[in-house]
């Protein structure tokens, strides 16, 4: 029998993979990781209710190509999906981790801060979180919150552009 994890466990096994890569992998990494979290066919429905037309405009940009996108231009978009933001408080998930992801990708890029990967691994984590609803004792007893854990691990050890 396995034991379980708690998630705590999980975020400080998150925070090792982190660490231990170079910066290649973290890029890697988090540019496959920026592009799942801001891609889906409900979210630009579910970012319709959350924002005035530039904002909405700009949130799509940013969603289109973020891993190809520089910090400052990703920083603009934010700045304007920031001022044209609808919801007061109470914004989608969905549209919400898309926003962390650019402002986490976003550091990344424009410092090398290997804080803003760990921040996208658990966005991801969230992700699934959000569609399986994870135990906090045992974080990874479901087989999609497993296969995500696997993910960012096997993904932050690749080596290469395989």
């Amino acid at each position: 029998m396995t034991r379980a994890v708690h998630y705590n466990d999980v975020e400080k096994a998150v925070r090792e993979l982190v660490t231990a890569a170079d910066d290649g992998q973290r890029h890697r990494f988090g540019a496959e990781t920026v592009v799942r979290l801001t891609t889906g066919d409900d979210l630009a429905d579910a970012a319709a209710a959350e924002f005035d037309d530039d904002a909405r405009q700009a949130f799509g940009q940013a969603c289109a190509d973020p891993a190809g996108s520089t910090p400052d231009r990703l920083r603009a978009w934010l700045d304007t999906i920031d001022e044209g933001t609808l919801s007061d408080g109470d914004m989608e998930p969905q549209v919400l981790r898309a926003l962390e992801a650019l402002e986490h990708w976003a550091g990344f890029l424009g410092d090398r801060d290997p804080e803003f990967v760990v921040q996208l691994a658990i966005r991801s984590l969230e992700a699934v979180d959000h569609e399986v609803s994870a135990r906090l004792d045992d974080f990874l007893a479901s087989p999609e919150m497993a296969a995500e854990f696997d993910r960012i691990g096997g993904r932050l050890r690749q080596t290469g552009d395989s």
